[in-house]
C-alpha cells in the first residue's frame, strides 16, 4: 500500500498524472519550471520520495522515463466536513465527522471541501443519499447550478434559480416542493457550488 504523500509530493504526482494523460512524461527541467525550483536536485529529491513510496518508477538513463504506477489504485483519505440535506435542511458540522478514501486522480479545487448527502431529493440529478459531493467555495453560484446553502443554520444541497424577486432552491425529485426565498432574506448564504461527486459501491 503506497505511503501518504506530503502536499508538494501530491502536487507533483498530480502533474505527472496530467502529463501521462497527454502522453509525454515531463523532464526534470519541466517539473522544476512548473513548481518554481531553480535547482533540479530538489526535484530529484521529491521524485525519489515518490519512488520510495511506490507511486512512480524511474529510469536514470532516460530524461523522460518517469512512469506513474497504477494511479487509479491509489487512495488518499480526505475529511468529510459534515452532512448536507437533499431534502429537509440538516445541520452541517464545523469539524470533520468522517473521512473518505478518494483516488489520487480525483481533482480537488483549492479550498474545496467534501460533504455527505443525506436524502434523495436530487435523485433525478443522479445524486443519492450517501454520496460525497465536492464543493468549491471560490466560484460564483449561477442560476441553474447545484449549490450548498445555509438556511437558518442548516445546510441544503439544491439547484439554484435566481429570480427577479428572490431565490428558489429546487429539488430534482417531484415529491419535494421548491424552497422560495425573498431577495433580502436573512440567515441565508450560499457556501459553494457542487463541482464533483464521488460514490462508492454500497450493499
Amino acid at each position: 500500500m503506497p505511503l501518504e504523500l506530503t502536499e508538494i509530493q501530491k502536487k507533483i504526482l498530480d502533474f505527472l498524472i496530467e502529463q501521462k494523460v497527454k502522453g509525454i512524461p515531463p523532464t526534470l527541467a519541466e517539473i522544476a519550471s512548473k513548481f518554481g525550483y531553480k535547482n533540479r536536485a530538489t526535484v530529484q529529491q521529491h521524485l525519489g520520495a515518490l519512488e520510495k513510496k511506490g507511486y512512480i518508477k524511474r529510469s536514470p538513463k532516460l530524461s523522460r522515463a518517469i512512469e506513474v504506477l497504477s494511479e487509479d489504485k491509489f487512495f488518499i483519505p480526505r475529511p468529510v466536513l459534515g452532512e448536507v440535506a437533499a431534502g429537509s435542511p440538516l445541520t452541517i458540522y464545523p469539524d470533520s465527522v468522517d473521512t473518505v478514501e478518494l483516488p489520487t486522480i480525483v481533482r480537488m479545487p483549492h479550498d474545496s471541501f467534501l460533504l455527505k448527502v443525506k436524502g434523495n431529493s436530487l435523485k433525478d440529478a443522479y445524486i443519492f443519499s450517501g454520496d460525497i459531493v465536492i464543493v468549491n467555495p471560490n466560484i460564483p453560484a449561477l442560476s441553474g447550478q447545484i449549490v450548498v446553502a445555509i438556511l437558518d443554520d442548516a445546510a441544503v444541497v439544491k439547484r439554484l434559480f435566481v429570480k427577479e424577486n428572490g431565490i428558489e432552491l429546487h429539488s430534482e425529485n417531484p415529491e419535494y416542493a421548491p424552497i422560495i426565498l425573498e431577495k433580502d432574506r436573512n440567515n441565508f448564504k450560499i457556501v459553494g457550488v457542487v463541482v464533483g461527486l464521488y460514490r462508492t459501491m454500497r450493499n
